[in-house]
C-alpha cells in the first residue's frame, strides 16, 4: 500500500529534480530515495520518473501523479495545523535573516519560538540578501527575512515592515545644528552597507554626480562595524535609525538633519512554496507579528514617515555578521 513517505519522496525530487536534492531535503540516503521511487513505480505500475546523469523529471504519468501528489501532502499539512497541538511542532527550521533584523527583534523572536513550539529548533544563518536569496532558491535555508519582497512565482512573501534610514554622525563632526544639503555630506566618508547591496547602491547613486567630489564610500559586511565606524568620527553613517536608537539616546551619535529623502527598507518573510511549510509558515507569522508589534517614534527619524516596526533593543553580534 503506498504510504505518504513514498508520496512526499515523489513530490521533493520533482521539485528539487534529483534524487540527491530530495536526500537532502528528507534527511537520508540516495539509495533510500531510489529505493521508495522503485517501490512507489512498482505499486502504480508505471514509470513516474525520467531519470539522467543530473536531473530527474516526471513522465506523463509522472505529471498526472504529481497533480495528486500535492494535493495529499496539502491535505495532510491542513489536517495537522487544524488538528494537533502546534507546540508539539517539531523538527529543524533553516533561517537566514539580514543583519538589521538581528540588531533589532531577531532575539524576541528566538524567545517567542522557543516558548510556543518547544520542540522546534533554529538554525540561523546570518547574511546579506542577495546571498540569502540564493540560499533560499537553492534550498539551503527554507525561511528568509531579507529585504523584499522577492518576486518569483514559486517564492512566497509576507512583508515585515519598513525601517526608515538615515544620515547618523558622531557629534564630535559638528553637524547637527542645521539642515544639510548633499553638499555638505559630500564633504565626508559615507559609511554604509556591503556592495550587493540596495543601500549601498542607492548611496552610490545618490552622490555619483558631476557637482559633488568622489564620493569616498566606506562598505562593510557588518553592522557593527558600521555603527563603531560612526561612533569613533569616521564618517557618516547611512543606516537603519531603529539599529542605533541606544548610541542616539546616550550621545554618541546624532540623527543629521538634511534635504534628502530616502527610502525605507522593506523587509519581508520568504519561503519557496510547497505543499508542507507548516512549521515555516508558522514561523513566519510569529515574525509578522513582531515585527509589526510597535511603532517607531516620529522623533527617531524626524524627516521620514515611519512604519511599523517593533522597537527592540539591539543585540550586538560580532563584527563577522553580514549587514543584510
Amino acid at each position: 500500500m503506498t504510504d505518504f513517505k513514498a508520496i512526499e519522496t515523489f513530490l521533493w525530487v520533482v521539485n528539487l529534480g534529483s534524487f540527491r536534492g530530495a536526500a537532502q531535503k528528507l534527511n537520508t540516503t540516495q539509495p533510500a530515495i531510489s529505493q521508495r521511487i522503485a517501490q512507489l513505480e512498482r505499486e502504480m505500475g508505471v514509470r513516474l520518473l525520467q531519470r539522467d546523469r543530473r536531473m530527474a523529471s516526471p513522465t506523463p504519468s509522472g505529471r498526472q501523479m504529481l497533480v495528486y501528489a500535492e494535493k495529499l501532502i496539502g491535505l495532510r499539512s491542513e489536517m495537522m495545523a487544524a488538528v494537533t497541538d502546534r507546540s508539539a511542532t517539531r523538527g529543524v527550521l533553516r533561517l537566514g535573516v539580514a543583519e538589521t533584523i538581528v540588531h533589532t527583534w531577531l532575539p524576541k523572536l528566538i524567545k517567542s519560538v522557543n516558548q510556543t513550539y518547544p520542540n522546534l529548533s533554529l538554525e540561523i544563518e546570518v547574511d546579506i540578501t542577495s546571498n540569502l536569496r540564493a540560499r533560499l532558491l537553492a534550498q539551503e535555508i527554507e525561511l528568509a527575512f531579507l529585504m523584499g519582497p522577492l518576486s518569483i512565482s514559486t517564492v512566497r512573501n509576507r512583508v515585515l515592515g519598513g525601517y526608515p534610514i538615515g544620515f547618523v554622525a558622531s557629534p564630535a563632526l559638528g553637524l547637527g545644528k542645521e539642515k544639510l544639503t548633499i553638499q555638505d555630506l559630500a564633504r565626508f566618508p559615507i559609511i554604509t552597507f556591503p556592495r550587493k547591496t540596495q543601500p549601498y547602491e542607492l548611496v552610490r547613486s545618490l552622490f555619483n554626480r558631476p557637482d559633488l567630489p568622489q564620493i569616498r564610500l566606506h562598505a562593510s559586511a557588518s553592522l557593527a562595524t558600521v555603527i563603531h565606524m560612526a561612533t569613533e568620527g569616521l564618517g557618516i553613517a547611512v543606516i537603519p535609525s531603529a539599529i542605533v536608537e541606544g548610541e542616539m539616546a546616550d550621545g554618541r551619535l546624532q540623527m543629521l538633519s538634511t534635504d534628502i529623502e530616502l527610502p525605507p527598507l522593506i523587509f519581508s518573510a520568504s519561503w519557496l512554496a510547497s505543499p508542507d511549510t507548516v512549521a515555516v509558515e508558522l514561523v513566519a507569522d510569529l515574525a509578522v507579528k513582531l515585527a509589526q508589534s510597535g511603532q517607531l517614534t516620529q522623533a527617531s527619524s524626524p524627516d521620514v514617515t515611519p512604519l511599523p516596526l517593533a522597537k527592540a533593543k539591539a543585540a550586538r553580534p560580532s563584527p563577522r555578521k553580514r549587514a543584510g
